[in-house]
C-alpha cells in the first residue's frame, strides 16, 4: 500500500497519465436567474471523465487545472509566466539547480497557508515508485527538491533538461490535507483541496463535476461564479444539449461546430493544434508485429482524404508525430499515399492475396482489431477510413467500439485510434510515445514501440541544453519512425468549440492533445459577462 508520508527525506522517480476532463450542465450568462451569481454561471460539455482529481496520480498536470496552481503557468502564447512562484526560476549557470520564490499570502481553498514543505511534498509523492502515477518519467531529471525556507524551493536536477521549467506548471497539492492516507485510493482524489480559482462542490461519477468561485483566490474572485462540468461521451449528445440550452459551451467534431455557425447566439472557435490522430500497431501483434505491414499501412492511407472527409478541412495531414509548424519538425518526413508500393512491401515479405483479397503468411490472416472509444464519432471515423484504405492493399481491419477500461488492457495485441500531442516541447509527448522503457505503462508507449535508435535519440535530447543538438535527435528520431513505424499517425485535427455570445474574454490558443479545460474556457476565471 503507498502512503503519502510526509516531506522529510523522501526520494522517489515519476509517472502521470494524461487526464482528459469533460464537462456540461449549468445556465448561460443573463438566463433570468434570480441573483446576480445565478447568472454568472457556466456549463461546459466535452468527452472524458478524469479518473482522478489529485495532482498526485496526474490530474492536471500540464496546468489545465481549475482546482489547483503550479508554480508557474502557461499565458495565451504558451509562455511561462509566474503563478505560485513570484518570478520566473533562477537557473544555475550550470541548469542543474532551479530555484523559485512563492508569494506571500497564498492560502489553500480550507484557508491554510501555501509553503515550500508543500511544494516538495508533491513533487517527492509523484517521484515515489509506489504511487500510481504513469508520467513519472515526465520528472526524471529531478535529483532532489528542498525548501530552503517557507518561500523558497530549489531543485537539484541530475542532468541538465532543458525544458524543465515547463514542468513546473504541475499543480501543488496541501501536505497537510493529503498527508497520512493512501496516495492511489484515499480521499483526495475525490475531494481535493488547492489553491486554484475554482473549488469543487461535488462529483457524480459518469455525470458531472461541479465548482464554485473560490472568492480567496490570489489572482482575483472569478466573475463565473459557477462552473459545471458534464461528462457527455457521445458527441451527437453533446451537440443537443448545446442546443437545447442544457450546456453554454462545448467540444464538438468539426462536422457538428458547423452546424453552429449560422446561430447568431453562439460563436465558433477553430483552435489550431498538436493533436494527433494516429493508430497504434503493436510489436507483439501477430500481424503488426511485421514491420513490412506497419510500413506498407504507412504510405497506403489517404491522410488528406481523411482531412476533407471527416475533418471537414479542419486540420492537417501528419507528417508523423510533430506538426509541421514545430521547429523541431523534419523535412522529408512526410508519407506520400503509395498503395501500389505498399503492396510491393507486402508482395516481397511474403504476404499472399488469398481468394477474398486479405494476405495471409505462414498461415497467419492479415486481420486485426482497432478499437476507437465509444461516442467519439471523430475517432471512429478515422478508424474506418483508415481500414478502407487498409484493405485495398489486402490487410483486414475490424473496426470496434469500446470504453476505455475495455480498451486498454487489449493494447499488447490490438491496435487503438488513439490522440496524443503537445505544442510546448517535443520531449513532453515523444518520449511517453516511444520510449521503450515506458511500453504499455498506462497510456504510455501503447504500441509497445521499441527502436534502440529511437530510444537513444530521446534520451539525448532531453539531456542536452543546445538546441541545434536537441533538433538533430528529433530529426533522427522522426526519420526512425519512417523506416520503422510503430503508428500510422493519420491527422492533426483543429479542436472546434461553440461557445454562448454573452460572455468577453474568451479565447483560444495552440492546444495539446489534453483540451479538457484547456479549450476557449483555459482562461475562465478571466471571462466577464457581457452588460
Amino acid at each position: 500500500m503507498a502512503m503519502v508520508r510526509s516531506t522529510k527525506g523522501r526520494i522517489a522517480s515519476i509517472a502521470a497519465t494524461a487526464v482528459l476532463i469533460g464537462v456540461s450542465a449549468c445556465s448561460a450568462p443573463g438566463d433570468g436567474g434570480s441573483d446576480s451569481d445565478a447568472g454568472a454561471s457556466l456549463a461546459v460539455g466535452i468527452a472524458y471523465e478524469p479518473e482522478t482529481l489529485s495532482p498526485l496520480l496526474g490530474y492536471g498536470k500540464d496546468g489545465s487545472s481549475k482546482i489547483f496552481d503550479g508554480l508557474l503557468t502557461q499565458n495565451a502564447d504558451l509562455e511561462l509566466k509566474p503563478a505560485l512562484a513570484t518570478t520566473l526560476p533562477d537557473v544555475s549557470e550550470d541548469g542543474l539547480t532551479y530555484t523559485y520564490t512563492l508569494r506571500d499570502g497564498v492560502t489553500f481553498s480550507d484557508g491554510k497557508p501555501l509553503t515550500a514543505d508543500d511544494v516538495v511534498f508533491t513533487y517527492e509523492t509523484i517521484l515515489d515508485p509506489k504511487t500510481n502515477n504513469p508520467s513519472r518519467a515526465e520528472l526524471d531529471a529531478i535529483k532532489s527538491v528542498r525548501a530552503k525556507d517557507d518561500h523558497t524551493v530549489v531543485f537539484r536536477l541530475k542532468y541538465r533538461y532543458a525544458p524543465f521549467a515547463g514542468r513546473t506548471v504541475l499543480p501543488i497539492v496541501p501536505e497537510h490535507a493529503a498527508d497520512g492516507q493512501d496516495v492511489n485510493t484515499g480521499s483526495f482524489n475525490t475531494k481535493p483541496i488547492g489553491t486554484g480559482p475554482y473549488v469543487l462542490t461535488g462529483w457524480t461519477k459518469g455525470e458531472k463535476l461541479t465548482f464554485k468561485a473560490n472568492p480567496d483566490y490570489w489572482g482575483g474572485a472569478p466573475k463565473v461564479k459557477k462552473l459545471t462540468l458534464a461528462i457527455v461521451a457521445d458527441d451527437d449528445v453533446r451537440a443537443t444539449r448545446l442546443r437545447s440550452g442544457d450546456l453554454d459551451a462545448a467540444i464538438l467534431p468539426p462536422h457538428l461546430a458547423g452546424t453552429f455557425k449560422k446561430d447568431t447566439s453562439r460563436k465558433v472557435f477553430a483552435a489550431e493544434s498538436a493533436d494527433y490522430r494516429a493508430v497504434t500497431l503493436p510489436q507483439g501483434g501477430k500481424v503488426t508485429g511485421d514491420r513490412a505491414v506497419r510500413r506498407a499501412l504507412d504510405i497506403a492511407v489517404d491522410r488528406q482524404a481523411i482531412v476533407d472527409s471527416v475533418l471537414d478541412g479542419a486540420g492537417h495531414p501528419a507528417a508523423g508525430p510533430l506538426p509541421a509548424t514545430s521547429p523541431y519538425h523534419a523535412d522529408g518526413t512526410q508519407r506520400d499515399r503509395d498503395p501500389r508500393r505498399a503492396r510491393e512491401i507486402l508482395d516481397q515479405a511474403g504476404w499472399k492475396r488469398g481468394s477474398d483479397g486479405i494476405r495471409t503468411k505462414d498461415g497467419t490472416r492479415a486481420s486485426f482489431t482497432l478499437w476507437y472509444f465509444s461516442g467519439d464519432k471523430l475517432r471512429q471515423d478515422h478508424a474506418l477510413a483508415y481500414a478502407s484504405d487498409a484493405k485495398k492493399v489486402g490487410v483486414e481491419v475490424k473496426v470496434q467500439a469500446g470504453t476505455r477500461e475495455v480498451v486498454r488492457p487489449r493494447l499488447d495485441r490490438d491496435a487503438m485510434l488513439m490522440g496524443n500531442g503537445n505544442p510546448v516541447d517535443p520531449d513532453y509527448d515523444l518520449y511517453g510515445l516511444l520510449h521503450s522503457s515506458l511500453a504499455g505503462n498506462g497510456w504510455n508507449n501503447m504500441a509497445r514501440y521499441d527502436n534502440a535508435t529511437v530510444d537513444k535519440a530521446l534520451d539525448a535530447a532531453r539531456r542536452t541544453a543546445d538546441d541545434t543538438e536537441r533538433r538533430a535527435a528529433y530529426t533522427e528520431v522522426q526519420r526512425a519512425l519512417v523506416e520503422d513505424p510503430g503508428y500510422t499517425f493519420l491527422t492533426l485535427i483543429d479542436h472546434m468549440y461553440v461557445v454562448n455570445d454573452g460572455w468577453s474574454g474568451v479565447t483560444t490558443r495552440v492546444e495539446p492533445h489534453d483540451h479538457g479545460l484547456a479549450g476557449p474556457w483555459w482562461n475562465v476565471e478571466d471571462w466577464k459577462p457581457r452588460a
